[in-house]
Formats: structure tokens, C-alpha cells, sequence
């Protein structure tokens, strides 16, 4: 599926969208600046398959501090049979470049 940007995403948010948003950082990034996903790190999300299993046909939006990590676990959770998986473009770090924190 093809990625989300800033802007499309920030839109929804405001717009009020029940969106389902899992940021992949570390405790310590999220505690520092978060946009109000669950915070699932790219190292527990092989643990957190269960809880996350009632998604899979939904779409999830996956992001990190700059889309690394995001595309990693985007492509994990497409291997895993999730099939609307969505990369926010640039991550956290263009989010403050482009909406502020």
C-alpha cells in the first residue's frame, strides 16, 4: 500500500479519523515527542503480532524518527499477512519540520 505524508496524515487527525497508528521508536523518543500512536519499538513487534492481529485487514500506519525503522517494520507486518501497512513519509523528524512539535 502505498505511504502516507505529513500532511495527508495530520489532516486525518484533525479531521477526527479513528486511525490506527503504531510508533516503532523507543520509550525514551515517544516520552521526548509523540503524534499519539502505540508505542510498539521495532524489537518488540515480533512479541506484539497477537495483540496487533485483529489489524490485518485494516489500515496501520507505521512511523519512526525518520522512516527507517517504519519501512522495516512495514515490510515485517506485510510478510505477516497485514495488508493495508502505510510508512509516514520522513517520520517524526519532518513532522517537526513541517507541522512543529
Amino acid at each position: 500500500m502505498e505511504d502516507i505524508t505529513i500532511k495527508e496524515l495530520k489532516e486525518r487527525i484533525d479531521k477526527g479519523e479513528k486511525l490506527n497508528v503504531i510508533d516503532v521508536r523507543e520509550s525514551f523518543e515517544f516520552d521526548e515527542f509523540n503524534i499519539g500512536g502505540k508505542l510498539i519499538p521495532l524489537a518488540t513487534l515480533p512479541e506484539a503480532m497477537a495483540e496487533l492481529g485483529h489489524l490485518k485487514d485494516k489500515e496501520l500506519i507505521v512511523h519512526c524518527k525518520s522512516g527507517g525503522r517504519s519501512a522495516t517494520a512495514k515490510a515485517y507486518l506485510s510478510q505477516n499477512g497485514f495488508t493495508k501497512v502505510r510508512n509516514l513519509l520522513g517520520g517524526i523528524t519532518a513532522w517537526k519540520a513541517e507541522i512543529g512539535a
